[in-house]
């Protein structure tokens, strides 16, 4: 059986935290008792969010973060190690989602949502996961996705940086036991959810240009834009995450059931391609 990790007052940090899973993880974590070092690449929202939350009673901080840069992640843990003197739970949550035929997306494209997507939580691995070593406690998570368990079209640059999220923190997960450390992992795959993450153009970086975009694309993602529209709330999500570093779990599936199937999908074909031809 797993152990319960008490997380009230302590201090949490997480990024993305201005809107969408990660303003649902950093309320879910306020409700059980936490701090929060809210970060995010965004001003205005990060100013709205941390607003929000403190008047809501809550000890909130922002701090502005653009987490494909390893020297901002640092800033972003020494802010929070002066804000608040320790960090015990991290949810490396920040992200954007652009679509596009594998071939079809340029260098900077590909670059854009890998540096964001996988550097973002590597600088977080390895920027906060000493700092929660040292004092031998602590929980790390990162948010992968349901397209980091299952191929699919038009988002091979996401699917690839989510897979290398989900085998980042498994690593973490099996460094950890290794040594023995209390310090707990979680990566979360979530299924559709409600958030803004089809308008990560508005923060397209000026010198990463888009590809021309044809005709099954724009399909794809007015079909994507539908379906995320009707997901799971984000402060659902955020529960979720809650209740996964208190009871020190490692997967986090949003729609269990579903997730669960497309891994087997997998499992089936590789056993047809190997193990079932003779």
């Amino acid at each position: 059986m797993n152990s319960e990790y008490d997380v009230a007052g302590k201090t949490a940090v997480v990024t993305g935290a201005a809107s969408g899973i990660g303003l649902g993880i950093a309320r879910a974590l306020a409700r059980a008792g936490m701090s929060l070092v809210m970060a995010d690449v965004e001003p205005a929202a990060l100013d709205g969010a941390v607003d929000q939350l403190r008047s809501d009673g809550y000890r909130a901080v922002g701090v502005l973060t653009d987490v494909s840069d390893r020297l901002q992640v640092e800033a972003l843990a020494e802010a929070a190690l002066a804000e608040f003197g320790a960090v015990h739970v991290v949810a490396n949550n920040a992200g954007v989602g652009a679509s596009g035929p594998v071939e079809d997306m340029s260098i900077e494209e590909w670059k854009w949502i890998i540096d964001v997507n996988l550097w973002g939580v590597i600088h977080g691995v390895r920027t906060f996961l000493p700092i929660l070593k040292r004092q031998d406690e602590g929980h790390i998570t990162a948010t992968s996705s349901v397209a980091g368990l299952a191929g699919g079209p038009m988002l091979g640059a996401y699917h690839t940086a989510k897979h290398g999220v989900v085998g980042l923190m498994d690593s973490v997960r099996a460094e950890l036991a290794l040594l023995g450390s209390p310090v707990k992992a979680s990566v979360l795959c979530p299924g559709p959810v409600a958030t803004n993450v089809v308008r990560s153009e508005r923060n397209r970086p000026d010198d990463v240009d888009r590809h021309l975009v044809g005709e099954p694309e724009k399909r794809f993602w007015s079909r994507l834009t539908s379906t995320l529209a009707a997901g799971m709330a984000p402060e659902a999500v955020g529960e979720l995450v809650a209740d996964a570093v208190r009871l020190e779990r490692f997967w986090i599936l949003t729609e269990p059931e579903q997730h669960i199937s497309s891994v087997e999908q997998r499992l089936a074909e590789i056993k047809a391609d190997h193990l079932e031809r003779g």
